[in-house]
This record gives C-alpha cells, structure tokens and sequence, in this order.
C-alpha cells in the first residue's frame, strides 16, 4: 500500500491508544477517510499496540477491499455507514474499556447516557459550558453488522449523535472531522464514562 499521510497519522494514534490499555485482546477498530467515498481502516484480529502500515486497507463505503491484502475489521460496515450518514466524518475509533462496556450495559433501558456538570464536557465541539446536557446514544449489539448499522441509521434520524455512541455490552465508537478531534471527543467522552461509573460505585458505598 502507498504510504498516505493520513494512515500514518491515524498509525501512530491507534498505537498510543492501544498503550492506554483501550483495545484489551486486539479489540478495537480504526479508520480515516483518504478519499470523499473511501476510508482505511485496521485489519481484522490485529495487536493494535504493534500495528503497522501493511495492517491498514482501503475500502469504499461498500466495504469493499480496494487496496490492501488483510480481511478488513468485521466491524467495518459500521465506519462506512457513519461516514455515508455525515460527510464531514474524517475519522472514526472505536474502543473497549471497562467503564464504556458496563455502562453500555448499565444504562441500556434509557438508550442512552446523559452527562451535565462535568468540565470536561468543553472537550466535544461546540460544549462551551458545563451545564449543557450532552447524550450519548446505546445501541442494541448484534453479530449481524448489517442489521446494527439499518440500527445505527434509524437511530441517526431519531437522536442526537453529534460525537459518538455505545454499543450495549461492546465498546465506544466516536468520531470527528479529522483524526484529532476524533481522538479528542473519545477521551473526552472515555473521561465523562469514567466519571459516571466511578459515582455509581461511590453512591453504592453509601447505601
């Protein structure tokens, strides 16, 4: 595969990710839109915290292999279908950590999870103030990737997915117009999940 700037970029974060201890096993999926209808994203069954650039392929929004000799992440209709939904999607990173699973799982009823009075919020563009209500839709997991990303654009026209969303009992999937700001709103949002679990388990204490 040519080397693209981008890939290397996304390369390096996916690598510091996954040294966070955020992608257990080789969990996790990456991409990055190179082209107006094509992204590259991480093959299937990878190490992430040792990933290199041949670990990468290209795909158009059919999910289909245009460059590249790995299986692409199985997950890989999910990225397409978020960059189909919105074309100012520039890159895409899905985790799995303990506090998005169990949470995922948590508040799966509702269907979502909402944040307010955290300072952290300002990390999601355009949340300039703490008190603002900030959700995070749930989405019901399933083996079949077809039918969560029919799921995933119902649920589009329906909710506020302005940064990412759970998949109950899976992991984080956030994005943003670039890979940096992807990686922003995921910590971000992996910082307010981990603050909503650790009240939970204080609250518990008290009982």
């Amino acid at each position: 595969m040519e080397e693209n700037p981008k890939i290397k970029e996304l390369q390096q974060i996916v690598i510091a990710i996954a040294n966070r201890g955020w992608c257990p096993a080789t969990g996790g999926n990456f991409s990055v839109r190179v082209e107006s209808d094509f992204c590259a994203i991480t093959a299937s069954g990878i190490d992430k915290t040792t990933i290199q650039i041949t670990d990468f392929l290209v795909v158009d929004f059919q999910g289909k292999v245009v460059s590249g000799t790995k299986k692409p992440s199985a997950e890989t209709l999910l990225h397409t279908t978020l960059y189909t939904l919105d074309s100012d999607i520039g890159a895409v990173l899905h985790i799995h950590t303990l506090s998005n699973t169990v949470l995922s799982s948590h508040f799966g009823e509702q269907d979502l999870v909402t944040f307010q009075g955290y300072e952290m919020q300002k990390a999601l563009q355009g949340i300039t103030h703490h008190d603002t209500e900030v959700y995070l839709p749930i989405l019901d997991n399933s083996q079949n990737m077809n039918l969560l990303s029919e799921n995933l654009t119902t649920r589009w026209d329906e909710t506020e997915f302005n940064y990412g969303f759970l998949v109950r009992g899976h992991g984080l999937y956030a994005w943003g117009k670039d890979i940096k700001e992807a990686k922003r709103h995921l910590e971000g949002i992996e910082f307010l999940l981990d603050c909503e679990l650790h009240r939970m388990l204080l609250s518990a204490k008290k009982q």
